[in-house]
């Protein structure tokens, strides 16, 4: 019988989800529901000098904005629980014991300092130092000591952990879905800590035990796992449970825009883009990260951002829904190289969501921004104005840059336009117009258009010159969409106002 797809993502909390994270999340949720499987969030705090308040919590809260579903885990429940490790440590001696009792494990005594010194005097020979194989047969352990002399430190409480004993001259296998085959010699593996001084395991033999009683089938995480997956393996092997070992798929790393290294929170600062979901306050030091959500991202478009960020469709199309992306999604299509992220590009996909979105929705998210400028107008005219300028931003905060003219007079002019265009006999030129379209009785872009131009034109005007010192008149400045749609906006009377406006302040100007 086929096994039953069960992915995992597995954070520690350890400060807020780095964007990568979001994404390794992200591709073991499509290969879930793609294989109609089931997609599991568990917590690995095994390591409780590093965790931080409120980690876990941002971690929930991130998935819920981006519509992220877990079918089980920390928050949900399911029936392999409890779903954070530093609930279940009480299992894990045992297992640890059991590695001891079939030769698989040691006891290991020495001190930190012990093993610094050790350190210190492979560094004067230029040799790096490792607890393995190669050197464990020298050092204070249960396999150079007496039993005698293992016995009386057990009993008098001596400090130990419990570290893997890798075997000689062995080669260790990985199939790796993305990679392919990947091979290791166990005479440079070090022989890692599974059971920790302070009765804690480490993320390597609690991640294995975790991933064996929950059933997992797939382990899909970033390529930095790589080097630990001989030794996760090796502890299927020591355990016997090769039978049921999932399968694994590294990642490639999200890399730093210039393609050199990985994408860090320091490369979002320095560039000005953000590296979390959301907003994260540093619980200690009270330093603000910016999130994508408070940046203004759409979750739709962060998650196709994300998708495409080292997997590939196989065509040309680049807007998917989540439900398409679980269609079509597919390991084969992972690329074993990094992916360079790209902010231009970023912007570009939320773009788009924000024109899928109608103008009623944008309107909503703009209403408060108008607020805190202070703007007090209807929402049926935020709409029109909504529907008029979209087009040309990115993100809901831009709009206020490419509309303000729609709910305020120019309170100023700008001085190039003006020295360029605003020459003798435009005034003259603007307050016939103001006649013109003052005479307009079905007021509208097309109405406006027509008559304006074809005064213009009639009068063999400069056409660029009175248009752009007209767009002033009614701007402030040389940018906005169609002026006559602007103008209909505004209302005739308004247009009136702000071209007599515009007179009255520039003058002649010759």
């Amino acid at each position: 019988m086929e096994r039953k797809v069960r992915v995992r993502f597995a954070p520690s909390p350890t400060g807020p989800l780095h964007i990568g994270g979001v994404r390794t999340a992200l591709y073991n949720y499509l290969f879930a529901k793609k294989h109609g499987g089931d997609f599991i969030l568990r917590i690995e705090d095994t390591d409780q000098t590093r965790f931080v308040p409120g980690a876990e919590e941002y971690i929930i809260e991130s998935f819920n904005w981006l519509g992220i579903k877990f079918d089980e885990g920390l928050g949900i429940g399911g029936d392999y629980g409890p779903y954070r490790q530093s609930d279940r440590k009480t299992m894990y001696k045992e297992y640890a014991e059991e590695l001891l009792c079939s030769g698989w494990a040691y006891h290991a005594f020495d001190t930190p300092e012990e093993l610094d010194t050790i350190r210190k005097e492979f560094e004067k020979e230029k040799k790096n130092f490792q607890y393995d194989c190669n050197t464990r047969d020298s050092l204070k352990n249960s396999l150079s000591l007496s039993k005698e002399a293992v016995d009386r430190l057990l009993e008098n409480n001596t400090p130990y952990v419990i570290r893997f004993k890798f075997p000689k001259d062995t080669e260790i296998l990985i199939h790796d879905l993305i990679r392919g085959e990947v091979r290791m010699n166990s005479n440079l593996l070090d022989d890692k800590v599974l059971y920790k001084s302070d009765g804690m395991p480490t993320y390597h033999l609690a991640n294995i035990v975790d991933d064996h009683l929950m059933n997992i089938s797939h382990v899909i995480r970033g390529e930095e796992w790589l080097p630990s997956c001989p030794l996760h393996v090796m502890l299927y092997k020591a355990f016997g449970w090769e039978s049921t070992m999932p399968e694994f798929a590294h990642l490639p790393l999200l890399l730093k825009p210039d393609g050199n290294g990985k994408l860090s929170k320091r490369d979002g600062d320095r560039l000005g883009f953000p590296v979390f979901p959301l907003q994260w306050t540093d619980p200690i030091t009270k330093d603000i990260s910016s999130g994508y959500k408070e940046s203004g991202y759409i979750p739709e478009a962060v998650i196709n951002i994300l998708a495409l960020l080292g997997w590939n469709s196989g065509t040309e199309k680049e807007i998917f829904s989540l439900d398409e992306l679980i269609e079509i999604f597919s390991l084969e299509r992972i690329s074993k190289s990094g992916a360079k992220f790209d902010l231009e590009k970023a912007k570009w996909f939320n773009h788009q969501y924000l024109q899928l979105k109608s103008n009623a929705e944008i309107t909503n998210e703009y209403m408060p921004i108008l607020e805190k400028k202070g703007v007090e107008v209807c929402l049926e005219y935020v709409e029109e104005a909504v529907g008029l300028v979209k087009e040309r931003v990115s993100f809901v905060t831009e709009l206020w840059d490419q509309s303000f003219f729609l709910f305020l007079k120019p309170e100023s002019y700008d001085e190039k336009i003006i020295k360029k265009r605003w020459k003798e006999g435009v005034p003259q030129r603007l307050t016939e117009i103001v006649e013109i379209l003052n005479s307009i009785e079905d007021f509208n872009p097309q109405s406006a258009h027509d008559k304006v131009h074809a005064y213009i034109e009639g009068n063999e005007l400069n056409m660029g010159q009175i248009m752009n010192c007209l767009r002033l008149s009614i701007v402030g400045e040389g940018k906005g969409p169609d002026l006559f749609e602007i103008m209909a906006l505004i209302g005739k009377e308004e247009a009136i106002e702000r071209i007599n406006l515009a007179i009255a302040k520039i003058g002649g100007n010759e």
